[in-house]
């Protein structure tokens, strides 16, 4: 009885704290971002993307995740993919909208690397030339056969972490390794409870996205327990956990120096397809 005790208060203190560094990180009150509403919350270049014309003639691929809007941004992460072709001087840019109606996957909803209600994007995939120019008619089939084009719940999901995660699973040569705070990215329907996971590099069980468990060469050991992920990265030291994402090693792929970002504003100009 102790022992079930003890491995109980354990398990909710791993997934309680998490939650407190996140706070304490950027307390309430604190937050710029809690001055905007959805309309005027800055949505402008982050900058983080090369510029589409200085790589004119080289494939490019990103996916990029930025905290959610409000109080969600304690706890999850909205993530996006863009992509150009040799020869294209703008990026064309996927990611899932719950709100509007219709099919809620949106091409160039906003800005390639724009802020997203305020949140300034991390990269999770930067793949460039050839190996991204063989990828792209991947991501692009992967779009076309995203299971819930039609339906949009913010938890469990299906969601935008659903969306990315279907495209990591039928390109897993994508390398796309997403953090344990990407809320909806183990989303199963109830008749198709096992499978890759969403690096599609390792295998997972999971109901409906709120219990299962994924294990895999990008994941680690990962469980998943009402939608809140915990588990260890072997790949990257580092503990996976809710809210914050990764305590360890980083993980998130850095922009490469010949292909520097612009500025803010001269990225904010550039045309979208």
């Amino acid at each position: 009885m102790k022992k079930g005790r003890t491995l109980l208060l354990g398990l909710l203190a791993v997934l309680v704290l998490p939650f407190g560094i996140s706070l304490a990180e950027d307390p309430p009150g604190e937050k710029t971002k809690e001055k905007y509403t959805w309309r005027t919350a800055p949505r402008h270049s982050s900058g983080v993307a090369p510029d589409p014309v200085a790589l004119k003639n080289q494939a490019v691929i990103m996916v990029m995740a930025a905290n959610t809007f409000g109080w969600r941004g304690y706890f999850a992460v909205h993530p996006w993919v863009i992509f150009k072709r040799a020869g294209e001087t703008s990026y064309s840019r996927y990611d899932v909208v719950g709100w509007g109606g219709g099919n809620v996957v949106r091409k160039n909803y906003a800005l390639p690397d724009g802020l997203w209600f305020g949140s300034k994007p991390q990269i999770l995939v930067d793949q460039r030339g050839e190996a991204a120019a063989q990828l792209i008619p991947q991501i692009e089939a992967a779009i076309q056969s995203y299971p819930f084009p039609s339906t949009y719940r913010s938890y469990p999901g299906p969601n935008s972490n659903t969306f990315v995660a279907h495209i990591g699973r039928e390109v897993p040569d994508l390398n796309l390794d997403m953090p344990a705070n990407a809320i909806g990215k183990d989303y199963r329907r109830i008749t198709n409870p096992v499978g890759m996971s969403s690096s599609g590099q390792g295998v997972q069980a999971n109901l409906l996205g709120v219990f299962g468990f994924s294990v895999g060469l990008e994941e680690g050991i990962e469980l998943n327990l009402l939608g809140l992920n915990v588990g260890i990265d072997f790949n990257r030291p580092a503990l996976r956990l809710p809210s914050i994402g990764r305590l360890g090693m980083d993980n998130v792929a850095q922009p490469r120096p010949d292909a520097g970002a612009k500025t803010a504003e001269a990225s904010g100009a550039q045309v979208m397809q």
